[in-house]
């Protein structure tokens, strides 16, 4: 081969490799939650398929367990481009709009099918706010139902007053604030040490998070009142979106639906799974009776009343989309 032609080679590949290397795009993507926890198994699974989707131009540098940010800087993270990519849980937003807050609201959607019929009401709302955000909606998994986790047998709702209540969103304060419980803000990769040293001994949260903190070793009760499902959401920072090639848009677009669903079928796969290990572990398992379910509906309901007069004309049309 001559030098010239050599050369040409050469330049050629050169010229190949750069633009392949253009074409490929790493983004980093954190979340407030551990390994063994579903939604970060589904996260993991999400970005393998973006990735084979996108025949490797598209993949991400997770950061689980709150190690790039803690969960309330996650939203922001994303919206200034810090993280092109993150996951969010949606209630933790409620004082920025009340359409972060609603899939919080207690005995709004207390089963699978109704809090999947809530987010198809919800979805409109707030993929248009995160858009006047900068940022866009992927897609949502729900939590298991919330219950409440305590170290003494409840018969009524006063049985909490006083108690330290673990809070980790606005709605979990104001319930606090509700039953008379004392509020302290932990955010879950802090949590197990927070029970440990008797910080709280009181909180609403699922059997997921209670199986992945072994919080058997630390609490004796769970009153299984299906509260609500709050949802985890993924979204994405539009610049960075926009700036992607159409086929890494779609990749990225086709895996969020699948994550949605398998994310979906997962929680409401795994919350019996939770519940019976946690049991097996010696966590007594209580259902309410329906005195004491219905004094906590009763407590709580002012807190819808309350969400709809913040949330307008916009929240009206929400809830009757969803009562249809």
């Amino acid at each position: 081969m001559s030098g010239k032609k050599a050369l040409a080679v050469g330049l050629a590949v050169v010229g190949l490799w750069g633009s392949t290397a253009f074409a490929q795009t790493k983004w980093d993507f954190p979340t407030a939650y551990p390994e063994v926890n579903f939604h970060t198994q589904n996260i993991r699974a999400f970005a393998e398929n973006v990735e084979k989707l996108s025949n490797g131009e598209l993949s991400f540098n997770i950061h689980s367990n709150a190690s790039l940010f803690k969960m309330p800087e996650i939203k922001r993270a994303v919206q200034g481009n810090q993280a092109q990519i993150g996951e969010i849980i949606l209630t933790a937003y409620a004082n920025e709009d009340p359409i972060f807050e609603l899939d919080g609201v207690p005995f709004v959607a207390s089963g699978y099918d109704a809090a999947w019929k809530l987010y198809q009401a919800q979805k409109p709302f707030l993929e248009k706010k995160l858009e006047s955000q900068g940022m866009k909606l992927l897609f949502t998994v729900a939590w298991p139902p919330q219950g409440i986790f305590v170290n003494k047998e409840l018969n009524s709702v006063a049985d909490l007053k006083g108690l330290k209540w673990r809070a980790y969103s606005p709605v979990t304060s104001k319930i606090a604030q509700l039953v008379g419980a004392q509020p302290v803000t932990i955010q879950q990769a802090e949590l197990s040490q927070a029970l440990a040293t008797g910080a709280v001994n009181a909180l609403m949260t699922s059997s997921a998070t209670g199986y992945d903190i072994k919080i058997n070793e630390y609490i004796k009760y769970f009153y299984d009142n299906e509260a609500w499902l709050p949802k985890n959401a993924v979204i994405v920072n539009k610049k960075a979106f926009d700036k992607l090639t159409e086929s890494q848009q779609k990749a990225l677009l086709d895996a969020a639906a699948q994550a949605e669903k398998a994310g979906w079928d997962l929680s409401r796969e795994k919350t019996n799974f939770f519940k019976g290990e946690l049991e097996k572990a010696g966590l007594k398992m209580i259902t309410p009776s329906e005195t004491l379910q219905k004094e906590f509906v009763d407590t709580t309901k002012v807190m819808l009343e309350d969400w709809t007069k913040k949330a307008g004309a916009d929240g009206e049309k929400l809830l009757e989309a969803y009562r249809k």
